[in-house]
């Protein structure tokens, strides 16, 4: 059917109109299989919309077909949409689908990206405005600290008592809300020593003399410019009529700011997110933002994506029951025409090792295809922990049993010390003003200069009111340094000075101002940027360094600078690739084989698994104590938010652990179960937990573990320790499982008492109790002390009196 609905109209349209009229169908098909308020979401194209979209409820395929509906209905032309995301990965996802449901690429999309590559384009457009030539270099995290030492230093406060991380976090945060350093409120200006502000000032002044930006900077200097400026500000809302945000949840203040000043005059913008995933407030992320949309765009309409389509009935009612506990919440109810499925398997362990054994078990069993359902790849399981620090029992346990694994969060190749190294010399070649790239490289590899060597180029530097590479010309000009240190920075020199000229190529001329940045080339022998990345890293003597190198790292980095100078083949110039490099987020090469992943939470979101591993769940670790500590309520709704996105990465099964006994800084402690745990809705929840844990419902008498204690009342907390579950289907089918590993059901009677003289008591083979390492069996005595061989702990020895008779407990379980 024709967009036009008679002929008259087809007639009087344009040639241009009646073409994509005469398109028919095929122009509408990205609207097929979108649900009623996906279509709503991407119908509404005028005025402020609110995509409330839940966990898996298909939000990325209605902001790709929103946009698609405003290129095929030409409402708006490609170069006309702003639509912002917060990883390169997400952008390239967006680009890609729409170009797949308009039936080819999409090109002239200039604006789609994230926060910062947006703002990349419009502060180089406008550099001058904000004191930066528009050559300006991105500083990274590592450059950031350097050049803060620098200033701490040169003020005399002592860096070891006042890290520069410290001043780093703190500028970053005042970044984030948009304050500059005249716009610190008093309130909190006595951070860092009442040193902060002025330190920041400094900060701001030196990055402007190294023609350097951070990332804070990106956005900062962009509002300002919008800010005082109005007819720059006034082009943009003309040019970008129509905007649209992803993960909005997980704005700042900044980010903030800088959209409401874009779609302050129209105000067609549509933003897309899930008050219940906002799990980023230690980064800035301001949950606020979303909560009060309505408040800042009048009349905004509110969509609410609910069918979901990833995970299974008992999965989305366990979640549900979880983050109903929050009240700062728009609130929604997740809900799918898919099965029930699996209820949320709830287990407890005796300690944090027995439950790495349990999970690494669980998930041999689950790609045997051993437990009620198909066999599933190891690329299909995560285990998803609050604190990094979790993880070494899980690498620990699956190094012994050979399970393939991958840890997500851990280095990154554009961190890696040869990288940073090499990216430093491409850096100077671009941009000479680069003091941090060139003190890095200066003496790397070694050429002999040491400490009073580069004070005396920066002191020449700023004496001259020039750049460090400019100061250490005039120093060697000056004959400020001999030797063998002096001949090699000249050579370094001039080494760059050839090196930029390729660059520049040969129609450019030396530079009035100064000889070193630049200089005249031959005719016809300009290199390719990737052929003089080669040139550079031969010439600085940097690929010899390693060619040299006998340690077994070596041959390692020669590999990655290999790699680092074939990624340059997807780009145009260095500056380009450097600029890339700034904003990539993540490292996504992988080896091909199937491997379980072991992430943070924080690290999951926005992934799917069938099978999710939730372990840890115990008071002070998950919920955080810090969290709580630090923000109250606020912060205990955000670590619940984290126990909701953890759950909704399920899509099939997903289990939640934790341990009575658990060894933190070195000392073990007693755990209590997570208060989350009770919040599950039991009616989906199926506890795995074997009798015994905790002392088989109270049977120890005197001694019963604390957890045991403090869970008594407490339903599934209660059920978790010590509920009697070896007639349920999961603890059936827990015990088909684990198959050679002996679990027998255990005798009806069983009981344990505190033997108070037990000096003397046990004999070899008798079968014992301790509180902290669980059951075990006599292998000697020698007066008041025992050598235990425990199930779970290995062998120990402990004071007799610790110990308890384990009566006719000789087929107990794990």
């Amino acid at each position: 059917m024709s967009r036009f609905d008679d002929t008259d109209t087809f007639e009087a349209a344009s040639l241009s109109a009646r073409a994509m009229g005469a398109m028919g169908a095929p122009a509408l098909s990205y609207m097929d299989g979108l649900n009623p308020a996906q279509r709503k979401a991407v119908e509404t194209l005028d005025g402020p919309v609110l995509m409330l979209a839940g966990a898996g409820t298909g939000k990325t395929r209605a902001l790709t077909a929103r946009i698609a509906h405003l290129l095929a209905t030409h409402t708006a032309r490609p170069n006309e949409i702003l639509a912002v995301t917060f990883t390169n990965k997400a952008a390239r996802e967006m680009k890609n689908r729409v170009g797949a449901l308009m039936g080819g690429a999409v090109e002239g999309m200039p604006w789609l990206g994230t926060f910062h590559a947006i703002c990349v384009k419009l502060l180089r457009r406008h550099a001058e405005l904000a004191g930066l030539k528009s050559n300006f270099t991105i500083l990274d995290t590592d450059d950031q600290i350097r050049l803060m030492k620098h200033l701490i230093l040169a003020e005399g406060i002592d860096e070891k008592r006042w890290p520069a991380r410290m001043l780093a976090g703190i500028i970053d945060n005042w970044k984030n809300r948009a304050w500059t350093p005249e716009h610190v409120p008093e309130a909190e200006a006595g951070a860092y020593n009442k040193r902060g502000v002025a330190l920041y000032a400094a900060y701001q002044a030196r990055l402007k003399t190294l023609n350097a930006a951070d990332f804070g900077d990106l956005l900062l200097h962009v509002i300002r410019i919008f800010q005082e400026n109005e007819d720059v500000l006034t082009q943009y809302q003309r040019w970008f009529r129509y905007i649209l945000v992803d993960e909005y949840q997980d704005t700042n203040i900044a980010q903030y700011l800088w959209l409401r000043l874009l779609a302050q005059d129209h105000q067609n913008i549509c933003c897309v997110g899930d008050d219940d995933q906002s799990i980023y407030g230690w980064r800035g992320a301001e949950v606020g933002n979303i909560l009060r949309f309505d408040k800042d765009f009048p009349g905004a309409k509110i969509v609410k994506l609910e069918q979901n389509y990833r995970s299974t009935g008992h999965i989305l009612a366990a979640a549900s029951g979880v983050i109903a506990g929050n009240k700062n919440r728009l609130g929604k109810t997740l809900w799918t025409e898919g099965e029930d499925g699996e209820k949320l398997r709830l287990i407890g362990h005796w300690d944090g090792e027995e439950e790495a054994r349990w999970v690494g078990d669980e998930i041999e069993a689950m790609t045997r295809g051993t437990r009620h359902m198909d066999p599933i790849t190891p690329d299909q399981m995560a285990i998803l922990v609050r604190a990094s620090h979790q993880m070494r029992a899980f690498e620990d346990r699956f190094l012994t049993i050979g399970l393939p694994y991958r840890v997500i969060g851990g280095p990154r190749f554009y961190e890696r010390m040869e990288i940073r190294d090499a990216m430093a010399y491409f850096r100077v070649v671009v941009s000479p003003e680069d003091d941090l790239a060139f003190e890095r490289i200066v003496n790397t590899p070694k050429r002999g200069l040491g400490d009073v060597a580069m004070q005396k180029m920066q002191v020449t530097a700023r004496q001259n009111g020039v750049a460090l590479i400019e100061g250490a010309r005039i120093l060697l000009d000056e004959k400020g340094l001999g030797g063998k240190g002096a001949r090699e920075l000249a050579r370094l020199l001039d080494g760059i000075k050839r090196w930029r000229a390729m660059l520049r190529g040969p129609q450019i001329a030396a530079a009035p101002d100064s000889d070193l940045i630049e200089v005249d080339s031959p005719a016809g022998t300009a290199p390719t940027h990737i052929e003089l990345a080669e040139i550079i890293l031969d010439e600085s003597g940097y690929t010899g360094h390693w060619q040299n190198d006998k340690t077994p790292e070596a041959p390692g980095r020669l590999e990655n600078l290999k790699e680092l100078v074939k990624a340059l083949e997807a780009f145009e110039n260095l500056q380009g690739f450097l600029e890339h490099v700034s904003l990539i987020m993540d490292n996504e090469t992988e080896d091909g084989e199937a491997k379980v992943t072991l992430m943070t939470l924080h690290a999951a979101k926005g992934l799917e698994f069938p099978a999710i591993f939730l372990p840890g769940w115990e008071d002070g670790l998950f919920p955080s104590q810090r969290s709580m500590d630090e923000d109250g309520v606020k912060g205990l709704e955000e670590e619940r938010r984290l126990a909701y996105v953890g759950i909704t990465r399920a899509e099939e099964v997903c289990t939640i652990s934790f341990a009575g006994n658990r060894r933190v800084y070195g000392q073990w402690q007693s755990q209590m179960p997570s208060r989350f745990i009770d919040e599950l809705p039991e009616a989906h929840v199926e506890v795995l937990t074997p009798p015994g844990l905790y002392g088989h419902g109270g049977g120890m008498s005197a001694s019963a573990s604390p957890v045991a204690q403090a869970v008594d009342g407490s339903d599934l907390h209660r059920k978790a320790a010590s509920a009697d579950v070896y007639n349920s289907p999961g603890w059936k089918r827990l015990q088909a499982n684990q198959g050679n590993r002996g679990i027998r059901q255990p005798r009806e009677s069983r009981t344990m008492t505190i033997d108070s003289e037990a000096v003397s008591a046990f004999l070899l083979g008798d079968r014992v109790f301790h509180q902290k390492f669980g059951y075990g069996q006599v292998n000697a005595v020698e007066g008041d002390k025992v050598e235990v061989d425990f199930d779970k702990a290995g062998v120990k020895h402990v004071v007799a009196r610790f110990l308890v008779t384990a009566d006719g407990a000789g087929d107990v379980p794990f």
